[in-house]
């Protein structure tokens, strides 16, 4: 018999691009349910379930809501969770670069809709064969890249045929994605000028998880330093900076929203912040660095505070990501 053509033994590829999630609505109800699963990820908080369990049942999910809706609200647009719509949008325009090669691509959210196991099963009916799985995650973390792949394999245990993939843990030194993130901050000061520092700003974890290894804290140095290094800053003109900290334990220093506080009285009164490990806007982009952390900075003395949007669904960052992924096709 003669051999197969390449084109017939060739599988088909499945492109998945997973974000977070968001709450459906931006109600005390959908905002519980939602924190009720992302709060309930034993790769989210790392205590003694028992112990949490009831930190989170008695504790929490009462009383959070109701603050966490009204930041939502403040932030929540006509086509709903910047998030979602933002991770839609930036998914389509992939999806119809990557179409001629034949790969299928759609995107996911690890809590909420649309769901990892809805969308693997989609692609399952579609005769996907070859899966490349993409946590908009640059920097690798323990509790968000790791809980990705946790639900991948939950699924895909209870598959007969299992397909191969490939899992992109993390992107942070990638070339792509440097370049876009520096560009898109040269765009802003090219439009309203440069202002005294640059603070970049990462999502920030306990301390302890860098002691246990996790090497998030160290990939976001890194990612700053190459994003610094294309911008040709000095070491004065930039600092990194980690935000959002939850409960009493030690978070990863120096902390956002004290150092916005303290830097007017060190002579720094106008500021730029970007946020890089965001690959798309969201509640912790819009509402806690443009808003609320603004008025931190404007109330301790601060005089010109700019936030640089994420890269949501430019074409820098589509072309970025797609770059990416042609690697792995």
């Amino acid at each position: 018999m003669p051999p197969q053509s390449a084109t017939s033994i060739t599988k088909k590829t499945g492109m998945l691009l997973v974000n977070l999630g968001s709450p459906a609505a931006p109600t005390a109800s959908a905002v519980r349910r939602f924190l009720k699963e992302f709060l309930g990820d034993p790769r989210v908080v790392n205590l003694p379930r028992p112990l949490w369990w009831v930190i989170l049942r008695f504790f929490i999910l009462p009383f959070r809501p109701r603050r966490s809706t009204a930041a939502y609200r403040k932030i929540w647009d006509k086509k709903g969770s910047p998030l979602v719509f933002l991770t839609r949008q930036l998914t389509e325009q992939i999806a119809e670069r990557l179409n001629a090669k034949g790969v299928i691509t759609d995107y996911a959210m690890r809590y909420g809709e649309p769901s990892m196991a809805k969308q693997l099963n989609a692609f399952k009916k579609q005769g996907v064969e070859n899966l490349i799985i993409l946590p908009l995650y640059p920097q690798y973390s323990s509790t968000t890249t790791a809980s990705v792949y946790d639900d991948l394999i939950k699924e895909l245990n209870q598959w007969r045929h299992l397909p191969s993939f490939q899992f992109i843990s993390d992107y942070h030194q990638n070339e792509y994605y440097i370049t876009a993130v520096a560009d898109s901050i040269a765009q802003a000061w090219c439009k309203q000028g440069k202002n005294d520092l640059l603070l970049m700003s990462f999502h920030g974890l306990p301390e302890q998880l860098t002691k246990w290894g996790d090497p998030y804290f160290h990939q976001c140095h890194k990612t700053a330093a190459l994003i610094a290094g294309k911008l040709h800053l000095d070491k004065d003109q930039w600092r990194v900076v980690f935000q959002s900290r939850f409960g009493k334990a030690q978070w990863l220093k120096p902390y956002c929203a004290e150092t916005l506080q303290n830097l007017p009285k060190q002579g720094v009164k106008k500021v730029d912040v970007v946020c890089p490990g965001f690959a798309v806007d969201c509640l912790e982009t819009l509402e806690e660095i443009a808003m609320e952390n603004k008025a931190l900075f404007v109330g301790a003395g601060g005089e010109v505070y700019r936030y640089i949007p994420a890269l949501n669904d430019s074409k820098s960052h589509v072309d970025a990501i797609v770059k990416l992924l042609e690697e792995k096709i």
